[in-house]
């Protein structure tokens, strides 16, 4: 092994502790696609939550000016294919190898510098922000899972970017007590805590949520089998925390974090393995 290959294993490396320290659910779902393309995903998952740590955690930093720079050496890391810092070595990797559109990444970074002016949110503001925020996620994920397949890669398009949306939006229910009270944000437009967050708008946002898993869910059973059980065992573990967000009170909801235990999530693999072989062969 080169030095060269050793650096960028070093980079991979990295990027999966981040992983594992800040996600079990990503981790579960990584470990359980084909081993060949853990490493790239890793990569992508090590430049968001980086990004999305600067933005959420460090605000006795000068944000906007750390998330610019980040910024800038994202493509410059891009440009010339290296990176002195290692997460960014390994995303440049994936970026190159699989040839994934700037324009995410700059709609990418976009949302996360709105994360530090937007403190709420219109439904045009908050579909632009879903847009850069998760459904690009998933788009630069569908890249490595098609493997180079454009015509795989468009008809699965749509079922990418809904379960994007899928989850940030169950993110934002999980998380609207520290996102209200800890950042002062209001993703969801029209409402606030103090105010008018009551269960008839909670079941109306619940049912687009709704939608969109189902939307994702018609894709995920179409992606190669590289990918299709971690895939299906991430969406499985979101519409399980999805499912105890729909049965809790807006009153609990609004006054603490809802979560999935681990053993939950184990509890998930057997069938979600059997789902994605039968759900494979079948479609």
């Amino acid at each position: 092994m080169s030095n060269i290959e050793r650096y960028l294993e070093a980079s991979y490396q990295s990027s999966k502790a981040v992983t594992k320290s800040f996600s079990t659910s990503f981790t579960l779902g990584i470990y359980s696609l084909s081993k060949k393309i853990r490493k790239p995903i890793y990569g992508i998952y090590g430049l968001v939550r980086v990004a999305d740590e600067i933005v959420d955690t460090f605000f006795n930093t000068n944000q906007a000016t750390v998330l610019d720079e980040f910024e800038s050496a994202t493509y410059s890391a891009i440009d010339t294919k290296y990176s002195s810092n290692l997460i960014l070595h390994s995303f440049q990797e994936v970026v190159n190898q699989y040839e994934i559109d700037r324009e995410l990444i700059i709609a990418f970074f976009s949302s996360m510098r709105s994360d530090l002016i937007e403190k709420e949110h219109s439904q045009k503001s908050l579909d632009e922000y879903v847009y850069g925020s998760a459904e690009v996620v998933g788009l630069m994920c569908l890249k490595i899972f098609v493997e180079g397949d454009q015509e795989a890669y468009d008809r699965l398009e749509h079922s990418a970017k809904k379960l994007g949306s899928a989850f940030q939006k169950v993110n934002f229910f999980r998380d609207i007590h520290e996102d209200y009270f800890e950042k002062g944000r209001i993703y969801f437009p029209g409402f606030d805590i103090d105010q008018n967050l009551n269960e008839e708008v909670k079941t109306l946002i619940e049912s687009k949520i709704a939608s969109e898993f189902t939307e994702a869910k018609k894709g995920i059973y179409q992606l190669p089998s590289t990918s299709r059980f971690g895939v299906l065992l991430a969406c499985r573990y979101y519409e399980k925390l999805f499912r105890k967000l729909q049965s809790t009170s807006v009153k609990r909801l609004s006054s603490r974090r809802i979560r999935i235990n681990n053993l939950q999530k184990m509890l998930l693999i057997p069938s979600t393995y059997m789902l994605s072989l039968l759900k494979g062969f079948n479609r």
